[in-house]
């Protein structure tokens, strides 16, 4: 393949939003943005998810609550947030600054808890899409039950895609027995697009005091220990619907986020890499396109699903 000698075209589009590059950042990974404006221009981005909403604030669970790992951490926050009306009056009027679109994260325990956090974002002017989490496997009720279900996963995209204007996309469980079954149900439901994955359930025990670490016994698995199961997922979800499909899970490099494009995803999103360093996702961005030059990729439309078996 030839190399590139003009700039590779970063441009693209994901679920009807038009992104200056494909790179967002993921939901729990980058608060509501305003801390990571002090280290660099947050309009670099292709979009930012922010943390996770529901319709009351919520504390989370009880510390310890997030552990490193070999190659990645596990977490157990619980959604802690401030809910979905402070976030629209103290969160979003920073957010709605920016030049690059903003995707709420919404979460609940029922039905009913989605449909309300929706129905309160749809008329929020900065809100550009809104993300369905139906996959986080660390809190006690709902939210990853309608995960696993393809009916109920069908059931709350149809009724939050009912009360928006915006796109919707669904977040996606690796802890199913086929993720693609999860995907069409969410298609059929509506979602303009899915992402995948979210963490992956695991434990980290002590062995000296002989419990687990963290004080729920189970968490939320990510960071590169992920990637491979990730891509996996992507791969097979991008082959299952005809949506675009955002992937996520132990992005690190701009090699990485290529390999999730060359799999299948319209779009990627940089999450544990923020912990570690809080420019990571422009890392990213940077690399991916110098990736492209080396290896003849002339835009993000070039990548998407070349990979071949």
């Amino acid at each position: 393949m030839p190399v590139v000698t003009a700039a590779p075209d970063l441009r693209t589009t994901f679920a009807g939003l038009e992104l200056s590059c494909p790179v967002f950042v993921a939901s729990g990974t980058f608060g509501y943005g305003e801390a990571f404006s002090r280290h660099y221009d947050l309009n670099e981005l292709g979009g930012i998810i922010v943390k996770s909403l529901t319709r009351e604030p919520r504390e989370g669970n009880a510390p310890p609550r997030i552990v490193e790992t070999a190659s990645g951490m596990l977490n157990s926050i619980g959604l802690q947030n401030v809910g979905v009306d402070a976030f629209i009056k103290e969160k979003l009027p920073f957010l709605r600054q920016l030049r690059i679109p903003i995707i709420a994260n919404i979460a609940g325990t029922t039905m009913e808890d989605y449909e309300e956090v929706g129905r309160r974002l749809a008329d929020s002017a900065g809100v550009a899409a809104v993300e369905l989490n139906i996959s986080c496997p660390n809190v006690k009720r709902g939210g990853m039950e309608f995960g696993v279900d393809p009916g109920l996963a069908e059931e709350v995209t149809r009724r939050v895609k009912k009360v928006l204007r915006q796109p919707l996309i669904v977040k996606l469980s690796p802890n199913v027995t086929d993720i693609g079954a999860i995907a069409e149900a969410a298609e059929r439901g509506g979602a303009n697009a899915v992402s995948a994955i979210n963490t992956v359930l695991g434990m980290a025990l002590d062995a000296r005091k002989r419990r687990p670490v963290l004080t729920t016994g189970f968490g939320g698995l990510s960071g590169p220990a992920i990637k491979p199961v990730a891509l996996r997922c992507v791969w097979q979800v991008a082959r299952r619907v005809k949506i675009p499909v955002l992937g996520l899970g132990g992005i690190v490099t701009g090699e990485d986020a290529a390999e999730f494009l060359l799999a299948g995803a319209s779009a990627v999103a940089v999450g544990t890499a923020n912990f570690l360093e809080p420019t990571a996702a422009l890392k990213v961005k940077t690399e991916l396109a110098a990736f492209m030059a080396e290896t003849g990729f002339a835009s993000i439309r070039d990548l998407v699903g070349a990979a071949r078996v």
